[in-house]
């Protein structure tokens, strides 16, 4: 099926884009063709049931994993038949990653999480420039005064912010955020999208979120719908849900409810 236009050269491109899984006697096909083109600067929400193939087509976005046939253009280079050590050297420059679970090492402080990748990222750093950019990014998402508290001290919307700090450090031009909020009450919900839409207005990162919620969705500009392994939808958002005038908005209406 044709897909929502891309003016310019796409950043992400794939073509009749498949993927196959052999369980036992069994062979399951998690993408059987998917064609899309991505912008840079865009926020595309991708949407399905679980089974419908999107975890799949992120983590080969993500180049976590590689497709079973089509091709998958990055920046206008074919990085279907990358192996496994080219993969992860294209993917620590490009790519930040946020997941459901928060992912962060249970006994460091949020500090010593934000700056954990920059000791992989090829690049000698000293502590203090690792200190300096982590401390900055934690401050940028409203957590600079809980630097040093560890994640079992921290709430779930307040982990989640740490996880966004972390996938920010190698200033990824894209972010694969996983179902965000998948573990957080409505407000906090609200606020991860305030962050999420402000990085990609603000910062122009290309942001690819995975939901299986339709509202969380529709602080995208895109929303694009798998089925089956295929994308069945994929259509513009004409009334964008704006994260901040939400969360501006949150304190009287509980006000209200509460007379």
């Amino acid at each position: 099926m044709s897909t929502a236009p891309v003016s310019g050269e796409p950043l992400i491109r794939v073509v009749d884009l498949r993927k196959s899984y052999v369980l036992g006697d069994v062979t399951v096909h998690a993408l059987r063709g998917v064609d899309m083109e991505i912008g840079a600067g865009s926020f595309v929400a991708i949407v399905g049931a679980s089974g419908s193939g999107k975890s799949t087509f992120m983590n080969i976005l993500g180049l976590l994993d590689r497709p079973s046939g089509g091709r998958y253009f990055l920046e206008g280079q074919d990085v279907s038949g990358f192996d496994r050590d080219r993969r992860a050297i294209l993917r620590n420059r490009k790519i930040g990653f946020v997941f459901q679970n928060f992912n962060l090492l249970p006994r460091t402080s949020a500090l010593e999480n934000v700056e954990l990748p920059l000791l992989y990222d090829g690049h000698a750093r000293s502590g203090e420039d690792r200190h300096r950019k982590a401390l900055g990014l934690l401050q940028a998402v409203g957590l600079g005064e809980r630097a040093h508290h560890t994640p079992n001290q921290l709430s779930g919307g307040q982990q989640q912010r740490v996880a966004i700090a972390r996938a920010l450090v190698n200033d990824p031009e894209i972010l694969l955020a996983d179902e965000p909020t998948g573990n957080l009450d409505s407000r906090t919900s609200v606020e991860i999208m305030e962050i999420l839409q402000r990085l990609n207005r603000e910062k122009r990162i290309t942001i690819i979120l995975i939901t299986h919620e339709h509202d969380i969705a529709e602080y995208g500009q895109r929303v694009v719908a798998f089925r089956d392994g295929r994308v069945v939808s994929d259509r513009a958002v004409e009334s964008r849900r704006d994260a901040a005038a939400e969360l501006a908005a949150l304190p009287a209406l509980q006000e209200e409810a509460a007379v």
